[in-house]
Formats: C-alpha cells, structure tokens, sequence
C-alpha cells in the first residue's frame, strides 16, 4: 500500500511532527528499535525518517528497519538516499525498489565522505551533489516527495551561507519538495537562514531539526560536524552539569524543548527530532510538541 508524500500534509494547515532513526547495527538491536517505536506511537508522528549507511554498511537495516517501522506500527517513512558509493544504475535499483514497495517520500542527500577522506568522491557514473539526485529521483517517480538538507549556520563545505543557499535553491529548483534543518541550538540562527532562504527565491516549507545534548563531549562532535555551534549560556549549563549524565540529559531536553515551543509558536511548518533512537528522550519532546496544539 502507498504511503502519504509529505508535501500534501503540509496542505493540512498544522505543524507536522517526525523523529529519525538511524539503522542499528545488529539484528537484535533492531528488535529493540522496533520496540522503541511502539512508544513513540501514541504521539503520532506524521512522519519518521530512517538514515542510510553508505557503501553497504547498514542498507539491509535500513530497509529492514522502514518496513518493520511500517508495518508494525503503520508510520509514514521517508528513508533516506545518498550518493555515496552508487553509480546511476543501483540508485535506480534502489529508488524503483522503494517506489514498488509503495514509499512515497525520500530524504535526497549527497552524502559524507568516508571516514578516512577529507573529501567526497564521486562513485563511477554517479553523482557529486544531491541536487543531481533529486533531479534523478524526479525523472524516475515525479510522484515521490523529496526532502534535502538545509544548514541553518551553513555547510561545513561552504565557504559562506550565501553560497550554500544558493546551492540549496539549486536543490529546490531540482525538485525537492521541502527542507529539513540540521540540528542547531539558537533559534535565532533559523529565524536569519529563513529570512536569507527568502531572499534567494526558496519557496518550499522548511522543517527545523532539533537534536537534545545528551552528553557533551558527543553534541560537540556531532554539532561539529554539521557545522553547528552551542549557544554560551548552554555551555555554561552543561559545564556546571560536569560529569552528572543525568543534569546533563535533563538540561539538553529543556532547551530543545524551549526551542521546540518557540518555533512553534512562530508558524513553523514543524518540528523534525534527531532523537538519536532514545524513545525516553523522543517521547518527552513529542510530548511537549504535543502540548503546544490547541484543545478541542
């Protein structure tokens, strides 16, 4: 059975609702993924994305977690694509796959390069830029509803945010339907990447991604490479915390989740969580989303 393209529930006049999952690394891993999602489903996402291990690594679990995902507990997906290591032939294998498997939705990025690398390579007959792939993914399914990436402090890559937008219009202009935001921890920093996506003529409903600090030797890898900064007063928070694990998750779930209600009630199209596969920490700012949406 197809699924529901994201682009038509942003006709619905609300704030939308995902979280990600990234694929476990072991079958029994996955259980618990499984799991996990059940208590997640009381909150009814509108959507959940599940990552993509490049060259191999996790693409079995990948697509095994999206059909578990599926069809236990019926959410809507939106996997995610990269060019990492695929020439045009296996991305058409992959795309047409998850087309007739009725997924509707498909997060298009270019993909980071391996670990060992400064530099992404381009695979043999494939593509150097996500914009590529969606025009790709476009010429296949125009039916499929693209999402790609947008970095509110820009690309890591870029040597300014003017460039990067302009790279990212060039990403729109290929077809993507809408973006979703690295994680970034003012939402001030949005607030000027919205305004500057304006100026560039970016038209598509743009969704923040929010990832709460959980520890801080982990937020300052991960906010590094995504080109991402924290906030002083954060730091000073999380500083104060020390080596107290659990200040240290109760301080990170309070400002996202301050982060969350602000953008909400700014008009947001909605809120994307980088959860990290925690359902105890996805579920409380499910919860607080939750709480920003009038009673009937």
């Amino acid at each position: 059975m197809s699924q529901t393209p994201i682009s038509k529930l942003f006709s619905e006049s609300r704030p939308l609702l995902s979280v990600e999952f990234f694929p476990p690394k072991s079958d029994e891993a996955l259980d618990e993924l499984v799991e996990s999602a059940e208590e997640l489903a009381p909150y009814s996402p509108d959507f959940v994305s599940v990552t993509y291990g490049a060259g191999g690594s996790t693409r079995d679990r990948s697509a095994k977690a999206c059909q578990l995902l599926r069809d236990e507990h019926d959410f809507n997906i939106m996997p995610h694509l990269t060019c990492v290591g695929a020439s045009r032939g296996e991305l058409a294998e992959t795309i047409n796959g998850l087309y007739e498997a009725g997924y509707r939705n498909i997060m298009a990025l270019r993909g980071d390069p391996p670990k060992d690398s400064n530099s992404f390579v381009v695979a043999k007959d494939g593509f150097a830029h996500a914009s590529d792939l969606v025009s790709f993914i476009k010429e296949l399914h125009p039916d499929i509803s693209i999402g790609v990436a947008g970095y509110p402090e820009k690309h890591p890559e870029a040597t300014d945010l003017a460039t990067d937008l302009r790279h990212l219009k060039t990403k729109v202009d290929a077809g993507a339907s809408f973006i979703t935001t690295q994680l970034f921890f003012d939402n001030a920093d949005l607030y000027r990447f919205l305004d500057q996506a304006a100026d560039q003529g970016i038209e598509v409903p743009v969704i923040p991604g929010l990832m709460p600090v959980l520890s801080i030797k982990q937020i300052k890898r991960i906010a590094s490479l995504c080109g991402a900064s924290l906030p002083s007063e954060l730091e000073t928070h999380l500083n104060a915390a020390g080596d107290n694990a659990e200040l240290v998750r109760q301080i990170g779930v309070r400002w996202a989740s301050e982060q969350l209600q602000d953008l909400v009630e700014q008009g947001l199209p909605g809120v994307h969580l980088y959860a990290l596969n925690r359902s105890d920490i996805a579920t409380e700012l499910m919860s607080a989303f939750r709480s920003t949406e009038p009673t009937t």
